[in-house]
């Protein structure tokens, strides 16, 4: 497990790109940390490649697995999710989706809403993101302004048909690629990514955390440490879990109880993971299988 310290000195929130494949989604990821960086605000950025971090990711240029990224603004502490845009990995989608505060749709100002725009807003709906907010994207890749209202229009359309609030929620224009090249915060292509950025932090409302109740997470990933134990990964929902406390893992077969002895977040350790966290725990004596 790693050995620094995660400072839980400001709100977390969990956000996530969503959208149709291919409409920079990734991009806008990797841009929206870049930027941070430049700010002085984190110490890691990751490149697209990073982010579509498995083989089959970066042979195809899509994304297929959910990658979480993590980032601070200001005001919050991010966990960001780049979930897949192409329909055959929709499941991952939905379990992306499932986890966010709320989501940034990442729609090609060249290309308009197209059929992933629109599963992706029905499916943030049926799991109750509670907030969406537009990175209208590639907007250096149209030349007539007309277009571009037409494509925002269209989108708020889609918003207001989904019970979403189409005709409030921000709509930010710009160019996740020209943003992640550019080399200072005077470039006029940070601008979006700045403003996205604000977006995220005053419109996404603060989410409520149920930490009264008992620990409840589901599991979405095990994978074993030589020597240590194995891990369990995935989104606390409910309660609070301090390491070298029993917890009880209810199975469909069997519930097996063990002790955590280590909690763990974005490669930091934490005394405590709580509701809304992202986070692995070392379970004692348990076996992958």
């Amino acid at each position: 497990m790693a050995k620094e310290k995660f400072e839980r000195t400001k709100p977390h929130v969990n956000v996530g790109t969503i959208g149709h494949v291919d409409h920079g989604k990734t991009t806008l990821t990797a841009a929206i940390l870049h930027i941070l960086h430049l700010k002085g605000l984190i110490d890691k950025v990751e490149t697209v490649e990073q982010i579509d971090n498995a083989p089959e990711e970066r042979e195809r240029g899509i994304t297929i697995a959910l990658h979480h990224s993590e980032y601070e603004s200001e005001k919050r502490h991010y966990a960001h999710i780049d979930a897949p845009g192409h329909a055959d990995y929709i499941k991952n989608m939905i379990t992306g989706a499932a986890q966010m505060d709320g989501a940034v749709l990442v729609v090609s100002a060249a290309d308009g809403p197209m059929p992933q725009t629109r599963e992706h807003i029905l499916l943030a709906k049926q799991v109750d993101v509670p907030a969406i907010v537009v990175f209208l994207n590639k907007t250096d890749q149209v030349d007539d302004p007309e277009l571009v209202e037409l494509v925002e229009a269209e989108i708020r359309e889609l918003l207001n048909k989904y019970e979403f609030p189409g005709n409030e929620v921000p709509v930010i224009k710009g160019s996740a690629l020209k943003a992640l090249a550019a080399t200072s915060l005077d470039d006029e292509a940070v601008k979006p990514i700045l403003e996205l950025i604000d977006a995220l932090d005053n419109y996404i409302p603060e989410p409520k955390r149920d930490i009264d109740k008992p620990f409840l997470m589901p599991i979405e990933d095990i994978f074993s440490i030589e020597g240590r134990g194995t891990v369990v990964t995935g989104r606390a929902e409910r309660g609070i879990v301090k390491a070298g406390e029993e917890i009880e893992i209810i199975g469909l077969n069997k519930n097996q109880k063990t002790v955590v002895t280590g909690i763990e977040m974005f490669q930091k350790t934490l005394d405590e993971g709580r509701a809304g966290d992202n986070v692995g725990l070392l379970l004692r004596g348990i076996k992958k299988e």
